[in-house]
């Protein structure tokens, strides 16, 4: 009887919990931010902050309530300051985002080794000759590659 290969028996690695075990807290807190500050609740929040300054300080309340007078220096003060923060929460996503595409690259690698590795062994246990598995499989990357490149020169 053959054994029955049980897929908890092969050592594979799921992108999700690569990347997990490398995501500190500054990372979660990083992409917390720019998952907010990506939303329209942010925008609506900004707007009617904003008209609000900019109310109080046309003196809606009376001249007491003027704290940021035209041209409002310190609502442009915050909001450079804003700006150069979510700029910079914005890049420390996209890094970590090249990052886990690296992860996700270097296991598509393995599982593609991995596939590679298994077919050469079944094909040997089948009597298959791999020098002509391989010049079939060339001739078909090329028959590929030939209609990719006039489907794409039909589309210019």
């Amino acid at each position: 009887m053959d054994p029955v290969l049980n897929p908890d028996d092969l050592p594979l690695r799921q992108e999700r919990v690569v990347f997990a075990r490398m995501r500190g807290t500054q990372d979660r807190v990083a992409d917390a931010i720019t998952a907010f500050a990506g939303t329209m609740l942010f925008v609506y929040i900004h707007a009617l902050w904003f008209a609000v300054w900019i109310a109080l300080n046309e003196g809606l309340l009376g001249q007491g309530g003027i704290f940021d007078p035209y041209p409002y220096g310190l609502l442009t003060m915050i909001v450079s300051l804003e700006a150069i923060f979510l700029s910079t929460f914005v890049m420390v996503s996209q890094n970590r985002q090249a990052t886990r595409e690296n992860v996700r690259a270097d296991l598509d690698f393995e599982t593609n080794l991995r596939s590679e590795v298994w077919s050469a062994h079944i094909g040997a246990a089948l009597g298959l000759d791999p020098r002509e598995v391989e010049q079939r499989v060339q001739e078909l990357l090329t028959e590929n590659r030939a209609k990719m490149n006039s489907g794409t020169q039909k589309a210019s």
